[in-house]
């Protein structure tokens, strides 16, 4: 008998998630194609490994024997590609990141020169995607990690098949029109009545925002609606309007804008997404560091205890 590593994960999935639809979405196949391989795994066995009770399953003695060993047997192939990672020494690992704007004006040109001096064998590409896109990307494989972004008052929801290494944490402020002078920080209930500048109800960013103002009690007066932090405060700059900014975003900050910290803190943290069962993960590990020391040396560091979070 020789039995198939792909089918194995199959029935590990199957046993952790329950259902054969549950399995075939954890791996990117159809529920169909699962089926077929699981059923060509108890041919090979020479019995049934589980029973169907509506849509759930019931694993046999047979099926918990093979489950067992099936966990082994992974556990030590997934050791021994890590092992050979790290035996190539990264002299040609290559990774496709996904960012966005803020992210990379602020933080990614300083984290891949320190990576690039660190690690000259780690080549890290990017593609720019909307916040909210980019955990999704990492989940289908078009990505190898991303940067992926959460606000206090907020949670964004996670995938568990993913890992998410916190790298910084942003405060958020208030941006004004650097010609109206104020106090040294801002209650947000004191901007109710100023038109806003935000990006739309449907970013993560702009629903967080919005939020904030709505536990100050008001509703924003949104005049202008823009998905960039940048394209915010150049309206700002020229007296349009009021918006929230995060420290981050300020690398870009035109002439003509004052910020504030907010007087009740709305907190932003980065995070780095990837694929818990990746292959590279000495590399992502290097990519992690070079990305965090980075952000402490602008003083956006997270403590070590709270830095290395799974997913909920």
């Amino acid at each position: 008998m020789e039995l198939s590593l792909t089918r194995l994960r199959m029935l590990r999935e199957l046993y952790r998630r329950g259902t054969v639809t549950a399995a075939a979405a954890s791996l990117h196949y159809t529920a169909s194609a699962v089926s077929q391989q699981l059923a060509q795994l108890e041919r090979e066995v020479g019995g049934p490994l589980f029973e169907r009770l509506g849509r759930r399953v019931r694993f046999t003695e047979l099926g918990l024997v093979l489950t067992e060993h099936a966990e082994e047997i992974l556990g030590s192939v997934e050791r021994a590609e890590l092992a050979l990672e790290e035996a190539r020494d990264e002299r040609s690992v290559r990774l496709t990141a996904g960012v966005w704007a803020s992210v990379t004006a602020g933080l990614l040109p300083a984290a891949l020169a320190r990576l690039a001096q660190d690690h000259p064998g780690i080549t890290v590409s990017t593609r720019e995607l909307a916040p909210e896109e980019t955990a999704g990307a990492v989940r289908d494989g078009a990505l190898d990690f991303s940067f992926v972004i959460d606000y206090s008052g907020h949670p964004m929801s996670w995938d568990p098949s993913l890992t998410r290494e916190v790298v910084a944490v942003e405060r958020l402020y208030a941006a004004l029109p650097a010609a109206e002078p104020h106090g040294p920080t801002v209650e947000l209930g004191e901007l109710a009545d100023r038109p806003w500048i935000l990006a739309g109800p449907r970013s993560h960013f702009g629903r967080a925002a919005r939020n904030a103002c709505r536990r100050a009690g008001f509703e924003p007066r949104t005049i202008h609606q823009a998905e960039e932090q940048f394209t915010a405060l150049a309206l700002v700059a020229g007296g349009h309007g009021v918006t929230l900014v995060s420290d981050l975003g300020l690398a870009n900050r035109p002439a003509g804008v004052a910020t504030y910290p907010l007087a009740e803190p709305v907190l932003r943290t980065v995070s780095i997404a990837y694929r818990t069962r990746a292959v590279r993960k000495l590399a992502m590990q290097h990519v992690v560091d070079a990305v965090r020391r980075t952000a402490e040396a602008h003083g956006l560091g997270e403590p070590v205890e709270a830095a290395r979070l799974p997913l909920p």
